[in-house]
């Protein structure tokens, strides 16, 4: 290279730290990839077509509660709750929202439907919000509990929802179904595209796609804890009764992801659970809503599903059953530091190529070019990589169609960036949790669409 003693000393210096980037990065990918096709090649031999409606068994009359925890959801949670009860299949529920006194204007949004429809009540708690989604849904459960002892009744099961949520009509039909044999049921959560999608908002669609198309089938089918998605999931009341203890507070005020490390605490007391896909006269019976559609909100809710999941889950709730499958399972849960780590050291080591390639050409000299394992290692990884995107395209295509099964593959990088910004913000909200902070429910804006999907 000649002169060796300046800028070329820090040219060696530079090629030196991508290889070792490069090695890292590739092994890191080689385990997360190969843990990606297990999963794949595991649906491949376990999937099931979804069930149809009428052939569900016959359920006894249930009484069931809708949980709708609310902070801040004047301008949703109206439109929300009639729609619900205009198109819900069900003889016998309640639609409970949690509000908080410092609301006013939830508050007034949600009295003037339940004016209208008494199957409708409001609760409102005794703090000024936000405290955390949990701590809503301990006062809920606390009003329910209250009323069904005025009225003489007894609620047998508890659904929980969004302020944000279309609430599929004819859920409480396969919920009824399935609780005689299962505590907890979860139903698919479909997020909403409007045509010219942000590309945040269609990486949401992405990872739903494949989450609850493919893992959440595996981990139903394995027999791992089932976690909850806090939306189009039942839990039998005898369940939450058992978690709630003396405290009569069933959910953990204290978690970030309370409807995660609920279906973790359900499966500790050794009652089943189940990921059920149901297709209904209009489709996937599934809870469909907008998700963010912004980078910054989306940091902020995967921030706190990163602190929730995979940073406090170690010591807030273990490694359960000594099963293999549970071990797998759990470890998929909290392997999202360790792949933002990755991601963030190939796009350093990327934009490191393009300076060292162009150095090099200024210099003189040809840039070094990784050889042996290290080929091989990265020849492998972009394998995986392009099996990766093949199988979330056709994830994505199965529910949304060709386009936009097409468009999966560049949004991958739009929710690599999200992850990585999320990763830096949950790691400065985990540690100022660890110093003494109090968990607050850190949410995004919401809305609702104006044409439901099934009127559509």
């Amino acid at each position: 290279m000649g002169d060796i003693t300046g800028p070329g000393i820090a040219l060696l210096l530079l090629d030196a730290a991508l290889a070792e980037m490069l090695l890292f990065a590739g092994v890191l990918f080689l385990i997360g990839g190969l843990d990606d096709l297990a999963v794949d090649i595991a649906w491949m031999r376990l999937r099931r077509p979804p069930l149809r409606l009428a052939d569900l068994p016959p359920a006894p009359p249930r009484r069931i509660a809708l949980f709708v925890p609310a902070w801040d959801e004047a301008h949703v949670i109206g439109a929300m709750l009639d729609a619900a009860l205009s198109r819900y299949v069900h003889d016998d529920y309640r639609i409970w929202v949690g509000c908080y006194p410092n609301d006013r204007a939830t508050i007034d949004a949600v009295a003037a439907v339940a004016q209208r429809d008494a199957r409708v009540r409001l609760a409102i708690g005794g703090r000024d919000g936000p405290t955390t989604k949990a701590d809503c849904l301990n006062t809920l459960w606390r009003a329910l509990r209250r009323a069904d002892a005025r009225d003489g009744a007894v609620t047998d099961a508890i659904v929980l929802h969004d302020a944000e949520d279309v609430v599929d009509p004819h859920e409480a039909i396969v919920f009824a179904a399935m609780l005689d044999r299962f505590a907890l049921v979860q139903l698919p959560v479909v997020p909403l595209l409007d045509r010219g999608a942000t590309l945040v908002a269609g990486s949401y669609a992405d990872e739903f796609a494949e989450s609850h198309g493919r893992a959440m089938v595996v981990r139903d089918a394995l027999g791992a804890a089932m976690p909850l998605a806090g939306v189009g999931c039942a839990i039998r009341r005898d369940a939450l009764e058992r978690l709630a203890g003396g405290d009569d507070a069933p959910f953990d005020p204290g978690s970030l992801t309370e409807d995660y490390e609920l279906g973790l605490r359900v499966a500790a007391l050794g009652l089943p659970a189940c990921f059920v896909r149901v297709r209904g006269p209009d489709g996937l019976i599934a809870t469909r809503a907008y998700f963010p559609d912004r980078i910054r909100d989306a940091v902020v809710q995967k921030a706190r599903w990163m602190i929730g999941i995979a940073l406090a889950g170690w010591d807030r709730t273990g490694w359960g059953a000594r099963r293999p499958a549970e071990y797998w399972m759990r470890l998929r849960d909290r392997r999202a530091p360790l792949a933002v780590l990755a991601l963030t050291l190939a796009y350093a080591a990327l934009a490191g190529g393009a300076l060292s390639w162009g150095l090099h050409a200024l210099l003189g000299g040809e840039m070094p070019v990784p050889g042996g394992a290290v080929r091989w290692l990265l020849t492998i990884d972009a394998l995986l990589l392009g099996w990766r995107l093949a199988m979330r395209c056709g994830a994505t295509a199965a529910i949304y169609g060709a386009r936009e099964g097409a468009r999966a593959a560049p949004r991958a990088v739009v929710g690599n960036i999200v992850a990585m910004l999320a990763a830096r913000r949950a790691l400065v909200r985990y540690v100022a949790m660890l110093a003494g902070g109090a968990p607050r429910w850190d949410k995004t804006a919401h809305r609702f669409p104006a044409v439901l999907p099934h009127d559509a």
